[in-house]
């Protein structure tokens, strides 16, 4: 049922105010979470995806730059420069109806809602850092590197 992903769609980012709390809101779904507060270095990250709202995540510091590299334009107004993420590949599976809805806790220690449609992924290198990519959101800015399959092992026939 796993797959392999990677985000290649722009999006923007600011660096976060210390003590920043960034609440993630998906259109017609409300909050998704709530981050930890931020410390110095850490980045808000904004997707370009209207189906969801453009919705915002807090990146820690020593992930920003692994995922997302140096600034491609100047500060706007409100900070946000625009960032292509690298595109590291990352497991996945969707949320079948038969499967969800659940919760599960997330790598910042918040209780995340998976539901049917939804992504799951996980950073390779990092079995930790696993969390929720809501349907829309996934499917506007993520890429299938590999198809998720069904595989029925042998031993349970």
């Amino acid at each position: 049922m796993v797959g392999v992903a990677r985000k290649t769609k722009d999006v923007d980012a600011r660096p976060a105010s210390p003590g920043e709390i960034v609440i993630t809101y998906i259109r017609g779904q409300g909050v998704e979470t709530r981050s930890k507060p931020a410390e110095d270095g850490d980045w808000v990250v904004r997707n370009r995806c209207e189906e969801t709202g453009n919705e915002e995540i807090l990146v820690k510091k020593r992930n920003f730059s692994d995922r997302y590299g140096e600034p491609l334009s100047q500060a706007d107004a409100a900070g946000y420069r625009a960032f292509k993420p690298k595109g590291s590949e990352m497991n996945y599976f969707i949320v079948t109806d038969e499967i969800g809805p659940f919760n599960f806790r997330a790598p910042w220690d918040e209780t995340m809602v998976a539901l049917p449609g939804d992504a799951i992924v996980q950073v390779q290198t990092d079995e930790s850092d696993t969390y929720r990519v809501a349907a829309a959101a996934f499917q506007c800015t993520y890429e299938i590197v590999n198809p998720a399959k069904f595989i029925i092992d042998a031993a349970l026939r």
